[in-house]
Formats: structure tokens, sequence, C-alpha cells
């Protein structure tokens, strides 16, 4: 059969050699890792779709203003640069920079949540709760239901159902919510969109409470990029038009500048309340570094603002995206259950669908994870029941979505690299039958599924 793919928009200009393993030595590894691929030295990995956060394959342009670092400890020209690219293309007054994107959840959770408060979200990510418990909130869910059935093909699954985030401010009453955190995209529900109509909505139901929104912002181009694509009104805007309006909607965000931003470490925080920006300037001294670096480098902030521009050019955000479908076509071509549709930054394995006969507390997303890389030495990640966590009771949390997460690097892979990929998850899924579960053996109190160990069932 004849495919067609978007070709990359760049060129090759360096190669890093990457490891050929054989089953194994994979076999080792992974039993040394405790079947966590988290737990895997990268020289163990031969192509590692782990995750797109920090893994991304800078430009020339980029490297080049690496060489323009201003190391100076206090208003260095880089976060001048930065400050700008964030004015320009977001419209915030003003920005934090972080050492990554949970730097900026802290200092936001620390000056907005108090005790007893509640947080209402588009699905939690696991970093983003945890700052909001640990400073004594509790998250609550308002994604609408089609988000939590993977086969339902629905054009923005990150939506806010509206009925439910008044519902909740009904119950609780609009004083214990201090904002609603919206991620454009929606990482755990497969890197699903919000559309430009449900962020309108969300910001005027949310004016008429006085409860700020607050975009985890993490995969945004992303987010545009789909609205030009799947809204009505958006096809003729550019990337960088649709970006701005969706930042208007909101009165602040947090952003993991290791993922949209093109870079390898970063993030920051950025806000229009001006005291809400005073409060984080004094947090961030004492957690980060001075407000006008946080926990980055001044090269770093240079690479972040340059790639910032690079990130909104339309045939960079197109090839991104087209690249995860052509890997999701490939495997529901072949009747592997995934997440759809496919969202912008990876494609989602249905693991509960995929190893239907592995209950969930037998971990079958983490069982899957590591059959994947015993088969071919390909790297994925968990992101279910294991991710999900414990509620204070020492429960499971049972999330409806048990998934493995194949996340591509931003200019990193080609597509003979994918085909290896849906190549090694056809014939695991061929083979399925027999497969067993694990049992966890070690585990942290907060974010575990970083740590857990597990062994085989017997």
């Amino acid at each position: 059969m004849e495919r067609k793919y978007v070709a990359e928009p760049y060129k090759i200009k360096v190669v890093e050699p990457i490891a050929v393993t054989t089953q194994e030595q994979r076999e080792k590894f992974i039993r040394d890792a405790g079947y966590n691929t988290f737990l895997l030295n990268s020289e163990e990995v031969y192509i590692d779709l782990l995750t797109d956060s920090g893994t991304t394959a800078m430009s020339d342009n980029q490297w080049a203003g690496m060489m323009q670092g201003d190391e100076s400890y206090a208003g260095s020209k880089n976060f001048h640069n930065l400050q700008k690219a964030v004015k320009d293309l977001y419209g915030f007054k003003h920005t934090v920079p972080t050492h990554q994107g949970r730097g900026a959840e802290n200092l936001l959770s620390q000056i907005m949540i108090q005790e007893g408060d509640v947080i209402p979200g588009n699905m939690y990510f696991t970093t983003t709760r945890a700052h909001q418990e640990l400073n004594g909130a509790t998250f609550r869910d308002v994604i609408i239901d089609e988000a939590h059935d993977s086969t339902y093909d629905h054009p923005f699954k990150g939506n806010v159902d509206l009925e439910k985030f008044q519902a909740l401010i009904d119950e609780v009453g609009a004083d214990y919510i201090p904002y609603i955190c919206l991620a454009v995209t929606v990482n755990l529900a497969g890197g699903q969109p919000v559309s430009m109509e449900n962020m309108k909505a969300v910001s005027n139901v949310s004016k008429k409470h006085n409860i700020k929104v607050m975009f985890d912002a993490t995969r945004c181009v992303e987010n545009a990029y789909f609205i030009k694509e799947r809204e009505e009104g958006y096809a003729d805007k550019t990337i960088a038009e649709i970006l701005h309006e969706m930042m208007s909607y909101a009165d602040g965000c947090t952003m993991s500048g290791k993922k949209d931003t093109l870079v390898n470490i970063g993030g920051f925080l950025a806000l229009n309340d001006d005291e809400l920006y005073q409060k984080a300037t004094e947090l961030v001294v004492v957690y980060e570094g001075m407000p006008s670096y946080g926990g980055m480098a001044g090269r770093d902030m240079e690479a972040m603002a340059r790639g910032m521009y690079e990130a909104v050019d339309y045939n960079y955000i197109h090839h991104r995206v087209s690249q995860c479908q052509y890997l999701g076509d490939r495997l529901e071509e072949a009747g592997v259950p995934i997440v759809k549709p496919v969202g912008g930054h990876a494609v989602f394995l249905d693991a509960k669908k995929f190893y239907d006969h592995i209950p969930q507390d037998e971990f079958p997303a983490q069982t899957l994870a590591a059959q994947i890389y015993l088969e071919s030495g390909v790297r994925s990640m968990e992101r279910g029941i294991v991710s999900a966590g414990r509620d204070d009771d020492g429960n499971h949390y049972y999330p409806e979505l048990e998934l493995v997460r194949l996340t591509i690097p931003r200019r990193v892979y080609t597509y003979a690299h994918m085909d290896v990929v849906a190549d090694s998850i056809i014939d695991l899924y061929n083979e399925r039958a027999g497969v067993e579960g694990l049992k966890m053996v070690y585990e942290s109190p907060v974010l575990r599924f970083f740590t857990a160990r597990f062994e085989p069932l017997e």
C-alpha cells in the first residue's frame, strides 16, 4: 500500500548514534529497571518515545543564540528577548522564568491557592495536580465526558463541560475557586485540543464569578494548529494569530518550555495581574533565582525566545502533527486500539483493550510499555493507574483511560523510525494472548510513576 506523508521541512545537519540492542540484552535491562521504562538508561534505548519534554532537536538559529547568552545575574538581555517573545506571541504583560514547567506550577499554586480551595480542570495532569494538592487544594475534573472514551472521535475532546463547571461553582462557591486550570492541549486525554469557542465560554463563565483562567500552555501551538484545521472561521488565520486569540481568554499561563518552545530545558509563568506578578517575583527568588532569570541560564532564555517564533511556523507544526497522525494511521489500520482522534504530540495505545485479559490493578499499561521495549527497544510511557496514584486513604485511583503514550520528539525522528515502532506494536498486538500483568514492589508517595518498580506476576 502506498503511503503519503508530509516531508520534513528541515534538513539534517548533525546526527547522533543510537543504540541497537539484542532481545537478551533488553530482557536484562528492563528487569534491572524494575519494568519501569523511566528507569532505563538512554544508551539502552533504540527509539526513545518516552516523552517530547526536552527532547527537541534545536535549530541552527537557536544554537547560534546560545552563543549570545548574557549570563548577568540581573537584567540579562536574553530575559528581555524572552519577555518580548511572550508579549508578541501570547500577549501577557509579565514573564517569570523558571527551570521548567513544574517550577511555574509551584509558583502559581503557592500564590493563588489557600487550604480548602478547589481547582477545576479539563482532566488532571500529574505534576499540576500534585502542586495543587500539596498546597491544600482539591482537583475536580470538568472535562467533557467524551474525553474519557478512547473510541469517541470528537474534534475537541479537551473542552470543558460548562455545565460541570457551573455545577461545581454552585456546589462549593466561587470564593473557593481561585482559578480554573485549562490545559491546551490535554495530555492525559490523548493530546486533545480545546476549541476557541470553548475557551471563550470558559472565560465568560469565569469572569461572571470572579474566577481567573490559567492555561497550562505547554502544547498551545499544537492546540492552535487543531483550531486552524478543525474549527470554523480559522482556516485562513495564521498559527500566531490563533495563538494570540487563545491567550486573550486567559489571565496567565504556566509553560514548560521543553515542549512547544522547542528547547531542552526551561519554562515560565506568564501573568497579566500586577499583584500576582509581584507575589511570583518574591517566591521565584526563593525557589528558582532572580526574577530576570528564574531557573534559567541566559543562553537558554535566548534559545527559548527564538524557538517560540519558530514554533508558530505553519510548515513546522503541520509536519509535527502529521508525523503523529502517520503513526496513528498505521496502528489503526492494523486494528491496534488507540485513542481517537490522534493528538498533536503522541499516539496513545488503549492498554485496557490491548490487554483486555489483564485487570487494571495488574497494570496493563505498565505491562504494555515493558513489552514494547522488550520487543523492539522502543521506550514509551505508562499513562494509567500508575500515573494516577492513590487517594488520601491509600487506594488506587482508577482512571477510565489506561494508556501507553508513544510520544514523538520534535524534529528528531524520521518516518522510517515510525515504521519500526508501528511494526513492533502490531506484532505485539497479534501475539497479545497469554501476556501476564505485573505487581508493584516499590512506589514513592508522590508521583510514583517516575520511580516505581515492578515484577512479573508468578
